[in-house]
């Protein structure tokens, strides 16, 4: 019924498993005590956000198209990397230990700091000048 590509569905899984393994190498490595900033959280969604900026505008408006690029580095990288319900998670974890501040600004933070990779990386790729 619903046609898909092979190749398309692999590149998808191929980033998906290297987003999501660095994220959980992150996450082992530096798993913050309870009450404070969940720094590999943070730093893999901006960190995220940064790249899928910068990958989207070269892929639309510098580079040639290709059926595997997004696919590989958008949404499989970059999906698997990123983790928006872990973020939720430590949040929700916060306030249930009295955290209000900490979560409000952790989720602010997040946020912004995300709209702000995106836009920085999408200055960038219009910029720079990459074969």
């Amino acid at each position: 019924m619903f046609g898909h590509d092979n190749r398309e569905l692999g590149a998808v899984f191929v980033g998906g498993a290297i987003g999501t393994a660095v994220r959980a190498a992150l996450a082992t490595l530096t798993a913050p005590p309870p009450g404070h900033w969940p720094w590999a959280t943070f730093t893999v969604n901006i960190v995220g956000a940064f790249i899928l900026g910068f990958v989207t505008t070269r892929l639309l408006e510098r580079l040639p198209l290709s059926a595997y690029r997004r696919p590989l580095l958008g949404t499989g990288l970059c999906g698997g990397l990123t983790t928006f319900s872990t973020m939720q998670v430590e949040t929700v974890q916060m306030i249930e230990r009295h955290h209000y501040g900490l979560a409000a600004g952790y989720t602010v933070v997040s946020v912004l700091a995300g709209f702000v990779a995106v836009y920085a990386a999408t200055a960038l790729a219009r910029r720079v000048s990459l074969r």
